[in-house]
């Protein structure tokens, strides 16, 4: 990537937003991260200003945005992730998904420049099929209460698909799968970081349903190494494509993994399972290893080492 590059980054205070910038700023890229900090963190932007190359616009996506005279590159991570955050408001996360999307294919369009939409493995919902390879079209309530997240990222991603046939603007599509890490925020309510949190006080760690449903767990990093590999493939392959770890685990079998990487005592209490959870998740990256190359390198025990490790010295 030449050094005089500008790459906005929507989304760019949250928690892969932030690992995004930060490989970026280091290869050298001038970055421009825009975040509204719904759920982005002011924490994460300071780690990032001490960067040259690092700058931070407080804009919400819901509006154009026209700050910059010259765009190399466009990521939209912008939208809150986990379910607490996305249900809060859930009309917004459907106005951002769909909006805010809109508003940065437009950009990308006026600059002739990539723009890569994160999607999500939630496009699949309730999937009838395991592994979930890119052709399954998913099994989503359109009227439940994730609805506005799951629906809200496939019509981003009709949205992307339309203004490439129609506009031949550069778009990559890619869904993300359960993604964890350190800079994760601490109330996040996403099952790792609530898992850890309540590992290093002691306290039960909350399962919801019997523990046996099962979820696929990439570290960050292995995730932004995919996003890097797919904005660099060639201007016609639009994706979707599939980032996630094919390592399935039952959600049971995490906690107890946590509780004995962290030396905790923690025991388990049972919740009921929210509506419309998916039972089953884990990403088919067959066409993710043909087409980039690419295939997750950090194992669950070891990210989740970092990850307790970050937790254990993160200032409260």
């Amino acid at each position: 990537m030449k050094h005089d590059n500008t790459v906005l980054v929507a989304g760019g205070a949250g928690f892969i937003g932030y690992h995004l910038c930060r490989r970026l700023l280091e290869e050298g890229v001038e970055v421009v991260c825009l975040d509204n900090l719904q759920t982005g963190s002011l924490d994460n932007i300071q780690l990032l200003s001490g960067y040259p190359h690092f700058r931070f616009v407080n804009h919400d996506i819901l509006q154009p945005y026209t700050g910059l005279q010259h765009i190399d590159q466009i990521y939209n991570l912008a939208c809150p992730a986990s379910p607490p955050h996305y249900q809060r408001n859930p009309i917004n996360t459907t106005k951002t998904c769909v909006i805010g999307t809109l508003n940065l294919l437009e950009l990308a369009q006026m600059h002739g420049c990539p723009i890569l939409q994160a999607s999500t493995s939630e496009v699949y919902g309730d999937a009838g099929v395991s592994p979930q390879p890119e052709t399954y079209n998913g099994n989503v309530n359109p009227i439940g209460i994730r609805s506005c997240y799951d629906e809200g990222k496939r019509c981003a991603e009709i949205l992307c698909m339309d203004f490439y046939r129609q506009y031949r603007v550069n778009v990559k599509i890619v869904r993300i799968f359960n993604t964890y890490g350190p800079n994760m925020a601490v109330g996040d309510g996403r099952v790792v970081s609530n898992f850890i949190v309540q590992a290093l006080a002691g306290m039960p760690m909350t399962i919801y349903g019997d523990g046996s449903h099962t979820r696929s767990f990439m570290y960050v990093d292995d995730l932004v190494e995919g996003l890097l590999c797919m904005m660099g493939t060639p201007d016609d392959f639009t994706g979707p494509v599939n980032l996630g770890n094919p390592d399935e685990r039952s959600i049971k079998d995490l906690a107890s993994l946590i509780i004995s990487l962290s030396g905790s005592s923690s025991t388990f209490v049972y919740q009921p399972l929210p509506s419309d959870d998916p039972h089953q998740r884990k990403p088919d990256i067959t066409l993710a290893s043909k087409k980039l190359g690419w295939s997750p390198v950090v194992s669950l025990e070891e990210g989740l080492r970092r990850t307790i490790d970050y937790f254990r010295h993160y200032k409260q």
